[in-house]
Formats: C-alpha cells, sequence, structure tokens
C-alpha cells in the first residue's frame, strides 16, 4: 500500500515517476544525493586548472555572459567564486541585445583584449563560436566555455569546453547558470581549502541556479528539479539586497513565493534590461553590494518593465488592427521595421495565444539585419518546420519546439509567409494541442487543504513538471464579479455540495472573453488548477481559470 494519498500517486504517475525509489528522490530531494559529481563534465578538469593558474598568475579574467534571465544569474554565480575567493581581478561583459546580438563578438574579444584580459570564461554561449575562440587566442587570450546549448559537428578549440550536451555527463540539460554552478563546485572540490572556502558557502549561489532554471524552460527534473527546488529555498532567504528590495518593490513575501512569482514577477524585471537598455543594469541588480544600490536598480528594472509592457501593448495594438484587414490564413507573419526586436517574443507569444496560430514576427535590429521570434500554437515544430525554409529566406534560426528566434534575408521578408504555409503540409503535427493536458477530474468538495497539500508536494512547477490540472464538470455560476482597477480581471462563485462558497479567478479575462458570454445560473465545465493566494498576507484557497469548455 503507497504510503502516498491515491491522489498523489495518480498525478505522479501521470508525470512517469511509479517507482518507490524514484518518488521518495523527486518528492524529498536531497542535495548530495541526486546532484553529480561536476568533474564528470567535459573539460571540467581543465577549466579548473586553467582559472587556478589565471588566479595565482593575477590575470585579468573576463566573465562573458549573455543576456537574458540564464546568462546573467550564471554570470553572478562566477562572481560569487572569485568573491569567495578574494579575488579582485576580474570584470563581467555582456553583449547588447540591440548592437551586438547574442554570442562572443570578435569586435567585443578586440575591447577585453586591449583593456588587458588574459581569460575568457563564457556562460551560456561560445558552443557554436569557433571562429571568435581562434580569433581570442591569436589576441593572446585563452578561452573556456560554459555553455549548455547543443553542439555543432565541430566544437571550438577552447582552451576548455565545460557542456552537459557532450558525451560523459550523466544529466544533459542543465541550464547555463547550472553549468556555470557546476564549474563553481568543481573548483570548490579541487581548490577549497587552499583559498579556506568555508564548506557549502557555494549553496547560497542556488538561489541564481533556481532562478536561471526556472526561466530558462528547462526540463524540471533529475538534477535541474534539485537546483530548482533548492533555488526556492535560497530565494526565500536570500542575502542580496537587489533581491530583496525587489521583493519590497513587488510587496511579495519570500516566504510564501511559489515558482509562478519567480517566473510572472521577476524573470520579466531581468530580462526587461536587455530589452529595453542594457544587460548591465540587470547584473548589477543581481549583484548590488548594498540596499541603496539594491533599491536603485530594483527601480530602475520596474521602470524599465513598465516600458516594456507599454511597448508590447503598443505593438499589439497595431497587430490587431493589420489582422483586422487580413484574410485568415494557417500561419501569421508579421512585422515592422520600426517594432524594437527585444520585445517581439513576448508580442509573438501574445498572438499565438490569442489567434491560436503558429506566430512570426519581425523586425529591424540595428537598422540593419532583420530579426524575429515564433511561437507555436502548441501543434507546431517550429524547429521542424523553419528548417524546411530554404537559407534564401531564413538565413540563421534556433530554439525548440515551441519558440524560436530567426533572422531573415531582404526577400525572405516578402516570402517568408507563403513558404511557411506551403511546409506546414510537410510535417508533423502534434495530436493534440500541449497544454491541452488534464490530470484528473475534481468536484468542489476537493477543493479544500488536504489536496493543495498533495498539489503542492509536486513543487516548483514546470517543464515536464506541469502545474496539475483539473476538470470541473457540469457546475453552475453561482455569482460573476470583475476585480482590479480597471476591472480586466475575471472572478467566477460556485458552490460545493455543502452551500460553501468556491472562488476561481481569471486575470486579463472577463465575462465576454470566452466562446460565450458567462451568465449567473449557467452550467459550464472548465479546466482549472488550485492555488493558494497570500494577498495582503490572508492564506486563501482558490481556483485559477485556464479554460472554460
Amino acid at each position: 500500500m503507497s504510503k502516498y494519498s491515491p491522489l498523489l500517486t495518480f498525478l505522479l504517475k501521470n508525470r512517469g515517476i511509479t517507482e518507490e525509489e524514484t518518488i521518495e528522490h523527486f518528492l524529498n530531494p536531497d542535495f548530495s544525493r541526486d546532484t553529480h559529481d561536476p568533474l564528470l563534465l567535459s573539460g571540467m578538469e581543465s577549466a579548473c586548472v586553467r582559472i587556478f593558474e589565471a588566479i595565482e598568475a593575477k590575470e585579468h579574467i573576463v566573465i562573458y555572459a549573455d543576456y537574458d534571465c540564464d546568462g546573467i544569474p550564471g554570470a553572478v554565480v562566477l562572481t560569487d567564486l572569485f568573491e569567495l575567493l578574494k579575488y579582485e581581478k576580474y570584470s563581467v561583459y555582456i553583449p547588447d541585445r540591440h548592437t551586438e546580438g547574442y554570442g562572443l563578438h570578435k569586435e567585443a574579444l578586440k575591447k577585453l583584449c586591449s583593456d588587458g584580459a588574459k581569460l575568457i570564461i563564457t556562460v551560456d554561449l561560445g558552443i557554436t563560436a569557433n571562429e571568435e575562440v581562434i580569433y581570442a587566442e591569436t589576441l593572446g587570450m585563452e578561452v573556456i566555455i560554459t555553455d549548455h546549448h547543443i553542439p555543432h559537428a565541430e566544437i571550438p578549440r577552447a582552451y576548455a569546453v565545460v557542456n552537459p550536451k557532450i558525451p560523459g555527463y550523466p544529466y544533459d540539460m542543465l541550464c547555463g547558470a547550472g553549468v556555470a554552478f557546476k564549474l563553481v563546485q568543481a573548483f570548490l572540490k579541487k581548490y577549497r581549502e587552499y583559498f579556506s572556502v568555508p564548506m557549502g558557502a557555494e549553496k547560497w549561489m542556488l538561489d541564481m541556479v533556481g532562478l536561471a532554471t526556472l526561466s530558462d524552460m528547462v526540463p524540471l527534473t533529475g538534477e535541474n528539479r534539485v537546483f530548482a527546488y533548492y533555488g526556492m529555498v535560497v530565494l526565500e532567504k536570500t542575502k542580496r539586497p537587489g533581491l530583496q528590495a525587489l521583493y519590497r518593490e513587488l510587496n511579495l513575501n519570500p516566504r510564501y513565493m511559489t515558482e509562478d512569482d519567480v517566473t510572472f514577477s521577476i524573470t520579466p524585471r531581468i530580462n526587461a534590461a536587455s530589452r529595453m537598455a542594457s544587460p548591465m543594469k540587470a547584473y548589477h541588480f543581481l549583484s548590488a553590494k548594498n540596499a541603496t544600490e539594491g533599491q536603485q536598480y530594483a527601480k530602475e528594472l520596474a521602470g524599465m518593465n513598465d516600458e516594456r509592457k507599454t511597448n508590447v501593448a503598443s505593438v499589439m495594438k497595431e497587430v490587431k488592427k493589420i489582422l483586422e484587414e487580413r484574410k485568415e490564413k494557417k500561419v501569421i507573419v508579421i512585422g515592422n521595421p520600426k517594432w524594437r526586436v527585444g520585445i517581439l517574443g513576448l508580442v509573438a507569444s501574445k498572438i499565438a495565444e490569442e489567434y491560436k496560430k503558429p506566430t512570426f514576427v519581425w523586425g529591424r535590429e540595428g537598422g540593419i539585419t532583420i530579426k524575429g521570434s515564433c511561437r507555436s500554437d502548441g501543434m507546431i515544430n517550429l524547429v521542424s518546420l523553419m528548417k524546411e525554409v530554404p537559407d534564401s529566406i531564413i538565413n540563421e534560426f534556433g530554439g525548440h519546439s515551441q519558440a524560436g528566434g530567426f533572422s531573415l534575408t531582404e526577400d525572405g521578408v516578402h516570402m517568408l509567409e507563403q513558404v511557411l504555409i506551403e511546409k506546414l503540409e510537410t510535417i508533423t503535427i502534434f495530436e493534440e494541442k500541449q497544454n491541452a493536458h488534464i490530470d484528473t477530474t475534481l468536484t468542489f468538495d476537493d477543493v479544500n487543504e488536504k489536496t493543495y497539500s498533495d498539489i503542492e508536494k509536486l513543487a516548483p512547477y514546470g517543464l515536464e513538471n506541469p502545474k496539475p490540472v483539473f476538470l470541473f464538470e457540469n457546475v453552475v455560476i453561482d455569482g460573476i464579479n470583475h476585480f482590479g482597477k480597471e476591472k480586466n480581471h475575471l472572478e467566477l462563485s460556485f458552490r460545493n455540495s455543502q452551500g460553501r462558497p468556491v472562488k476561481a479567478i481569471a486575470f486579463f479575462k472577463t465575462s465576454e472573453s470566452y466562446e460565450r458570454p458567462l451568465l449567473v445560473g449557467e452550467t459550464i465545465s472548465l479546466h482549472m488548477a488550485l492555488e493558494k493566494s497570500y494577498f495582503k498576507g490572508r492564506p486563501e484557497l482558490r481556483l485559477r481559470i485556464l479554460n472554460i469548455l
């Protein structure tokens, strides 16, 4: 007989977790037991030795990181290492999304060389930078690549390449900051005593690893489950002045923080820095040394995030006007040279969600390159689709099945839509929409603390460990309310078999948002998730409406 409730056992089975040992490891992660020896990673031994030699020789080390909420926390992880080692001769370089774009750049390497850099350590980039690595070496610099992206056939001839996608490591789905943390673990495993670093001091970096793991949409299985789980623990207790200031700015009690708070409130503010200004703002925010600095950067990020929202809303208004005048097609391709490239992923997400079609949105970066973002409707694998498009139209692309980025040729702008429509016929359509998965059916009598306690054991949720979704069938609407300053959020009331009220909410929805208008007394079926709100410090169980059938 299982020691877990039937509901929890069923939810675990739905996630492919059935063996007793696997269940125990999943529900009760243990940091020592469930993480792997970092020295098993390719190139790790060489990387650690080279960093040690650089420190001994007092060489200038540069942390060269990506500009998103994986690379930036990863840069902070390596910063934390050098702080623990009391080594000051390092700097951080994060390329500008708009003027430089993703990756290692020769111009940046030339500048870093002129500033005296001898060793470059990448975070979340570099695995395909063959030419750039050779260029760095011709300038007299050596490169250690830490990355998690898929290598090409030829791996760069860097001093060391640390990447879980290169065979040899037991888990290949770490994010970029996760790989950076493995480098910290390995270095301290070899040199902790030499530098007198207290045992376990590196675990305070897990707030950054957890933040990145949750933000970068990697599967929350295996080692990532451990990093997300303990990352949430450290985020609650974080000593970082920037995060503490942001919690105050958001009126967020870290004691009750969930992964949704991270991905919907913290992540967008960090990403807003590179979308709207400089990614270094987000780095300084996360690495702030005192409360004054922390508060200053938290306010700046909040302002950038507000600007980002305004920009997205403005573009969406333009998009809707254009689409109203267009004939409906199987795929949406839309763009404007004036649209800021940094926000196009957000725009594509909104369009795909609202119009239920694969969406490609483009803009012109730096007045030169035509770049864009794409999002799936849940039924199309975007990478498979873009592989079918000739190089004469899409000359670069990347991403995964549901989201990606691309760059277009000048002629490609005019040809992309028609070619995508033609190529749609050649790829496999998913049998059912992702996100349409329902765990089981519940009644309003099941909306109680015991059910919530079972569900909470699965957290933190994310890719390959989705928040449980339940079907509530043939229920009668007892009340309809709209709340928020603009009355743009929906609250439906129901009653359980004892006549007690049960509340269900949907943000940015109204009673008119669904295929049929909602009316008191009407019988409907819904897909909903069970959650606990701590609004104004009062715990309250409620349902989150995901879909009305």
